[in-house]
Protein backbone atom coordinates (compact mmCIF):
# COMPACT_ATOMS: atom_id res chain seq x y z
CA UNK A 1 0.00 0.00 0.00
CA UNK A 2 1.29 2.96 -0.99
CA UNK A 3 -0.93 5.30 1.22
CA UNK A 4 -0.68 8.24 -1.90
CA UNK A 5 -3.31 10.63 -3.14
CA UNK A 6 -3.30 11.75 -6.08
CA UNK A 7 -5.19 14.92 -8.03
CA UNK A 8 -4.52 14.90 -11.64
CA UNK A 9 -5.50 18.07 -13.85
CA UNK A 10 -9.01 18.62 -12.14
CA UNK A 11 -11.36 20.42 -13.54
CA UNK A 12 -14.80 21.16 -11.29
CA UNK A 13 -17.88 22.92 -13.20
CA UNK A 14 -20.94 23.30 -11.73
CA UNK A 15 -24.50 24.19 -13.95
CA UNK A 16 -24.20 24.16 -17.70
CA UNK A 17 -24.02 26.33 -20.89
CA UNK A 18 -24.40 30.00 -19.41
CA UNK A 19 -24.92 29.30 -16.30
CA UNK A 20 -22.02 27.24 -15.53
CA UNK A 21 -19.46 27.88 -12.85
CA UNK A 22 -16.10 26.78 -13.08
CA UNK A 23 -14.94 26.14 -9.29
CA UNK A 24 -11.56 24.04 -9.95
CA UNK A 25 -9.11 24.61 -12.76
CA UNK A 26 -6.51 21.99 -14.00
CA UNK A 27 -6.01 21.40 -9.93
CA UNK A 28 -3.13 18.90 -9.66
CA UNK A 29 -2.11 17.94 -5.86
CA UNK A 30 0.45 14.62 -4.40
CA UNK A 31 0.46 13.62 -1.11
CA UNK A 32 2.34 11.22 -0.21
CA UNK A 33 2.33 8.63 2.82
CA UNK A 34 3.26 10.33 6.03
CA UNK A 35 2.89 13.60 4.54
CA UNK A 36 0.95 16.42 5.89
CA UNK A 37 -0.17 18.95 3.64
CA UNK A 38 -2.53 22.16 4.59
CA UNK A 39 -4.43 24.32 2.15
CA UNK A 40 -4.61 27.68 2.75
CA UNK A 41 -7.20 29.86 0.59
CA UNK A 42 -9.65 32.74 1.27
CA UNK A 43 -14.05 32.43 1.51
CA UNK A 44 -15.12 30.87 -1.71
CA UNK A 45 -11.40 30.19 -3.46
CA UNK A 46 -13.04 26.28 -4.06
CA UNK A 47 -11.17 25.29 -0.95
CA UNK A 48 -14.57 23.06 0.71
CA UNK A 49 -15.11 21.65 -3.23
CA UNK A 50 -11.79 20.77 -3.47
CA UNK A 51 -11.79 18.25 0.00
CA UNK A 52 -15.12 17.28 -1.71
CA UNK A 53 -13.29 15.94 -4.45
CA UNK A 54 -10.51 14.56 -2.97
CA UNK A 55 -12.80 12.81 -0.08
CA UNK A 56 -14.77 11.38 -3.55
CA UNK A 57 -18.05 12.72 -2.47
CA UNK A 58 -18.04 14.80 -5.57
CA UNK A 59 -16.98 13.59 -9.10
CA UNK A 60 -14.44 15.49 -11.18
CA UNK A 61 -15.85 17.42 -14.08
CA UNK A 62 -12.42 16.36 -15.84
CA UNK A 63 -9.25 15.14 -13.81
CA UNK A 64 -8.63 12.11 -11.97
CA UNK A 65 -8.43 11.24 -8.54
CA UNK A 66 -5.95 8.30 -7.49
CA UNK A 67 -6.04 6.45 -4.23
CA UNK A 68 -2.86 3.92 -4.05
CA UNK A 69 -2.74 4.81 -8.10
CA UNK A 70 -6.22 3.52 -8.69
CA UNK A 71 -8.04 6.04 -10.20
CA UNK A 72 -11.35 6.81 -8.00
CA UNK A 73 -13.21 9.26 -10.56
CA UNK A 74 -15.79 7.54 -12.21
CA UNK A 75 -16.84 5.37 -9.76
CA UNK A 76 -20.52 4.19 -8.92
CA UNK A 77 -21.91 6.12 -5.89
CA UNK A 78 -21.85 2.48 -4.12
CA UNK A 79 -18.18 1.62 -5.11
CA UNK A 80 -18.05 5.40 -4.09
CA UNK A 81 -19.38 4.61 -0.62
CA UNK A 82 -17.00 2.18 -0.31
CA UNK A 83 -14.14 4.20 -0.83
CA UNK A 84 -14.54 6.43 1.76
CA UNK A 85 -15.89 3.79 4.27
CA UNK A 86 -12.80 2.11 3.77
CA UNK A 87 -10.14 4.31 3.17
CA UNK A 88 -10.50 7.81 3.82
CA UNK A 89 -11.21 9.49 6.96
CA UNK A 90 -12.96 13.18 7.24
CA UNK A 91 -12.65 15.04 10.22
CA UNK A 92 -14.67 18.17 9.98
CA UNK A 93 -15.24 22.28 10.96
CA UNK A 94 -18.22 21.08 13.80
CA UNK A 95 -17.64 17.67 14.71
CA UNK A 96 -21.08 16.39 13.16
CA UNK A 97 -21.55 13.92 15.82
CA UNK A 98 -24.89 11.81 15.99
CA UNK A 99 -26.81 13.37 19.22
CA UNK A 100 -28.24 10.28 20.20
CA UNK A 101 -25.11 8.10 20.16
CA UNK A 102 -22.67 7.62 22.92
CA UNK A 103 -19.04 8.56 22.38
CA UNK A 104 -18.61 4.51 22.26
CA UNK A 105 -21.26 4.08 19.21
CA UNK A 106 -20.14 6.95 17.53
CA UNK A 107 -17.00 5.01 16.46
CA UNK A 108 -19.12 1.26 16.62
CA UNK A 109 -21.30 2.81 13.89
CA UNK A 110 -18.18 3.30 11.14
CA UNK A 111 -17.14 -0.43 11.43
CA UNK A 112 -20.86 -1.02 11.42
CA UNK A 113 -21.19 0.72 7.92
CA UNK A 114 -18.43 -0.98 7.03
CA UNK A 115 -19.46 -4.57 7.12
CA UNK A 116 -16.52 -5.12 9.52
CA UNK A 117 -18.40 -5.02 13.16
CA UNK A 118 -16.28 -7.67 15.20
CA UNK A 119 -14.57 -8.14 18.32
CA UNK A 120 -11.42 -6.79 17.35
CA UNK A 121 -13.55 -2.96 16.08
CA UNK A 122 -14.74 -3.23 19.66
CA UNK A 123 -10.84 -3.23 20.93
CA UNK A 124 -10.12 -0.64 18.39
CA UNK A 125 -12.63 1.93 19.84
CA UNK A 126 -11.64 1.15 23.25
CA UNK A 127 -7.71 1.81 21.95
CA UNK A 128 -8.47 5.30 20.44
CA UNK A 129 -10.73 6.89 23.04
CA UNK A 130 -7.50 5.62 25.34
CA UNK A 131 -5.55 7.12 22.90
CA UNK A 132 -7.02 10.58 22.46
CA UNK A 133 -7.79 10.37 26.31
CA UNK A 134 -11.82 9.99 25.88
CA UNK A 135 -11.64 6.97 28.04
CA UNK A 136 -13.17 8.31 30.71
CA UNK A 137 -16.07 9.74 28.56
CA UNK A 138 -17.10 6.61 26.17
CA UNK A 139 -20.42 6.36 27.91
CA UNK A 140 -21.46 10.07 27.66
CA UNK A 141 -23.52 11.61 24.61
CA UNK A 142 -22.44 14.34 22.57
CA UNK A 143 -23.95 17.74 24.76
CA UNK A 144 -22.28 16.73 27.61
CA UNK A 145 -18.96 17.07 26.17
CA UNK A 146 -16.98 20.15 25.85
CA UNK A 147 -16.13 21.31 21.84
CA UNK A 148 -12.60 19.75 22.16
CA UNK A 149 -13.65 16.66 23.46
CA UNK A 150 -16.39 16.80 20.72
CA UNK A 151 -13.68 17.29 18.66
CA UNK A 152 -10.90 14.66 19.53
CA UNK A 153 -14.12 12.20 19.36
CA UNK A 154 -14.58 13.39 15.24
CA UNK A 155 -11.15 12.76 14.82
CA UNK A 156 -11.36 8.81 17.06
CA UNK A 157 -14.21 8.17 14.64
CA UNK A 158 -12.61 9.31 11.26
CA UNK A 159 -9.31 6.76 12.40
CA UNK A 160 -12.01 3.85 12.95
CA UNK A 161 -11.71 1.81 9.78
CA UNK A 162 -7.58 2.56 9.66
CA UNK A 163 -7.67 5.03 6.40
CA UNK A 164 -4.97 5.83 4.12
CA UNK A 165 -6.10 9.15 3.74
CA UNK A 166 -7.18 11.35 6.59
CA UNK A 167 -8.94 15.20 5.14
CA UNK A 168 -9.50 18.00 7.60
CA UNK A 169 -12.05 20.17 7.13
CA UNK A 170 -11.25 23.83 9.63
CA UNK A 171 -10.53 20.95 12.51
CA UNK A 172 -9.72 24.31 14.74
CA UNK A 173 -12.47 26.17 13.50
CA UNK A 174 -14.24 25.96 16.85
CA UNK A 175 -11.67 25.63 19.22
CA UNK A 176 -9.50 28.17 21.17
CA UNK A 177 -6.03 27.99 20.04
CA UNK A 178 -4.50 25.67 22.42
CA UNK A 179 -7.08 22.95 22.19
CA UNK A 180 -6.76 23.85 18.22
CA UNK A 181 -3.06 23.03 18.56
CA UNK A 182 -3.35 19.60 20.28
CA UNK A 183 -6.14 18.87 17.40
CA UNK A 184 -3.72 19.29 15.07
CA UNK A 185 -0.64 17.90 16.76
CA UNK A 186 -2.93 14.86 16.80
CA UNK A 187 -3.25 14.72 13.52
CA UNK A 188 0.35 15.29 12.72
CA UNK A 189 1.21 12.49 14.82
CA UNK A 190 -0.98 9.85 13.56
CA UNK A 191 0.23 11.11 9.65
CA UNK A 192 3.78 10.63 11.08
CA UNK A 193 3.26 7.77 13.18
CA UNK A 194 0.59 5.58 10.66
CA UNK A 195 2.33 6.80 7.18
CA UNK A 196 -0.73 8.35 6.53
CA UNK A 197 -1.31 10.77 3.41
CA UNK A 198 -3.23 13.93 4.99
CA UNK A 199 -4.85 17.22 3.46
CA UNK A 200 -6.12 20.31 5.93
CA UNK A 201 -7.82 23.02 5.12
CA UNK A 202 -7.32 25.76 7.21
CA UNK A 203 -7.86 29.25 7.90
CA UNK A 204 -5.76 29.12 10.91
CA UNK A 205 -2.30 30.23 10.07
CA UNK A 206 -0.60 29.18 13.68
CA UNK A 207 -1.61 26.08 13.08
CA UNK A 208 0.55 25.94 9.40
CA UNK A 209 4.31 24.96 11.24
CA UNK A 210 2.66 21.99 12.20
CA UNK A 211 2.12 20.76 8.63
CA UNK A 212 4.97 19.81 6.15
CA UNK A 213 3.84 22.14 3.00
CA UNK A 214 1.44 24.74 2.42
CA UNK A 215 -0.50 25.20 -1.06
CA UNK A 216 -2.59 28.08 -1.28
CA UNK A 217 -6.25 28.27 -3.27
CA UNK A 218 -7.52 30.88 -5.00
CA UNK A 219 -10.09 31.55 -7.91
CA UNK A 220 -10.05 27.69 -7.98
CA UNK A 221 -6.32 27.27 -8.63
CA UNK A 222 -3.77 25.49 -6.83
CA UNK A 223 -0.25 26.79 -6.36
CA UNK A 224 2.95 26.39 -3.54
CA UNK A 225 3.83 29.86 -3.06
CA UNK A 226 6.64 29.89 -1.08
Amino acid sequence: MSNKLTLDNVDKVFGDGDSSVKVLENVSLEVKAGEFVAVVGPSGSGKSTFLSIAGALLSPTRGRIMIDENDISQLTEKKMNHIRLEKIGFVFQSSNLIPYLTVHDQLILISKLAGNFNKKAEQRAADLLEKLGLKHRMNSYPQSLSGGERQRVAIARAWMNDPEIILADEPTASLDSERGRTIVKMLANEVKSRKKAAVMVTHDKRMLELCDRVVFIEDGKLSERT
